[in-house]
């Protein structure tokens, strides 16, 4: 039988209580669940909010809005000040809801530059991210992957959905395997730290001995992987694979010692919540759940110092182009007389850069309270929204929506112009970037 190979701490490492077990006894981490939404479904999972004595991924007391996970790490560090790890694991796949999840990452970033910063996914929605994770300043990574072979993923996938595809059987094997190879290349290349988490699956992936486990951790060696965490399944009632029976410790750390010498094996994995926080060893959500809650209840943040309204026009009489299509946007006041202004036109960033281009666009309106739009796509909306910026969607005269949003009705009070002038406009600009 083999043995487990000690694991060479990377520097970066050192203080990450999940990659350096030595740590783990005084070095915390603290999850923000700020992503609910899940691209696959997996036959052992069932994500249940409000569950405070089960302690298994997926499963957290509540979910936070980026403005609401920085306030909520305020003070959660000055509580627990051994902290030095700030992560993302759901409730769902932090990679399905990218907009949460990069947003989040940046205000943590410019809060917290020093703190280490963790992402675990599935992988499936990683690739196309890896750039701006990295640019982020996140330093490890997780990606969960239990089999290489597509038959045995076949089983282990309900379904996975990529975009608005869903994809069933050996099709969805196949593409969330593809994806997760590439993102593990992607972040190895970025210079991060990357853990594999395979779950434990009885009769699924432990058949011959454990040999897909092993062909997993022989693929995770070749693509210079940091640390493999073989986790037991938890059998979850209400799942495909509930009544499976939970692999015993002796069956796991069995199957480590016979993969030890490919891959590091982690074995002091406590099979985090999406909302732990504390020591690996002395885990404080149940009593951090006040805080979580009230700081879920936080508003929006104020408009007082937003005094502008942004308007995206073709010709600067109508409200009627798509967000992604306007090159530059007006920006109106009021005026003491209840009238309006042109204070000026601003541009907009150029096309590309991902999610990274509404963030700046966010940045360039930032004393604006709402933008006045002919149509949005959910990415941009959500970025600008959680920055404060409200993307509004309606038709008609600009003075029109402006005597609407500034007399008290808000941007609810444009269902009325909407109505009047035919609802939303049905083209799309077709530049690829959910306009």
């Amino acid at each position: 039988m083999s043995v487990i190979t000690p694991v060479a701490i990377d520097p970066k490492s050192v203080k990450h209580p999940c990659f350096n077990k030595a740590s783990s006894g005084t070095c915390g981490r603290v999850h923000l669940p700020v992503a609910p939404k899940c691209n696959i479904q997996c036959n052992y999972c069932n994500r249940k909010y409000d569950c405070v004595n089960e302690s298994r991924p997926g499963v957290t007391s509540g979910v936070l809005k980026p403005f609401q996970a920085l306030e909520y790490t305020k003070q959660v560090l000055d509580k627990e000040p051994r902290i030095t790890v700030i992560g993302i694991a759901g409730p769902g796949d932090p990679m399905a809801n990218p907009a949460e999840t990069l947003e989040t990452m940046r205000l943590i970033h410019e809060a917290y530059p020093h703190m280490l910063f963790c992402l675990s996914s599935n992988g499936l929605a990683m690739p196309e991210y890896v750039d701006d994770l990295a640019s982020l300043g996140v330093t490890h990574a997780t990606i969960t992957m239990s089999t290489i072979d597509p038959e045995i993923g076949a089983k282990i996938y309900s379904w996975v959905r990529n975009g608005n595809v869903v994809y069933r059987g050996r099709d969805a094997a196949e593409l969330i395997l593809s994806r997760q190879l590439e993102s593990i290349a992607a972040l190895k290349a970025r210079g991060l730290a990357v853990k594999v988490n395979t779950i434990m699956i009885p009769g699924v992936n432990t058949i011959e001995g454990g040999a897909p486990i092993k062909a997993v951790a022989e693929k995770a060696s070749t693509l210079g992987v940091d640390l493999m965490n073989l986790m037991p399944m938890h059998p979850t009632a209400g799942t495909p694979f509930g009544e499976l029976a939970e692999p015993t410790k002796e069956e796991v750390t069995a199957v480590r010692a016979e993969i030890g010498h490919l891959v590091p094996q982690m074995t002091h994995c406590r099979r985090c919540r999406a909302d732990a926080v504390g020591l690996l060893c002395a885990d404080r959500s149940g009593e951090l759940g006040g805080v979580l809650a009230s700081c879920g209840k936080l508003p929006p943040q104020g408009q007082d110092d937003r005094p502008y309204i942004a308007v995206a026009s073709r010709e600067g009489l109508l409200i009627n182009q798509h967000l992604g299509e306007a090159k530059r946007f007006q920006i109106w006041g009021k005026v003491e007389n209840g009238g309006f202004r042109l204070v000026e036109e601003r541009t907009a960033p150029g096309l590309g850069c991902g999610p990274s281009r509404w963030e700046e666009l966010a940045k360039r309106l930032s004393d604006c309270r709402v933008v006045l739009v002919g149509a949005v796509g959910e990415t941009p909306r959500k970025i600008l929204s959680e920055r404060g910026v409200i993307p509004a969607v309606c038709s008609g005269f600009i003075e029109d929506a402006l005597r609407v949003v500034y007399g008290g009705s808000g941007v609810q009070g444009l269902e009325v112009l909407r109505a009047k002038h035919g609802g939303l406009a049905k083209s799309c600009c077709g530049n690829g970037e959910g306009c």
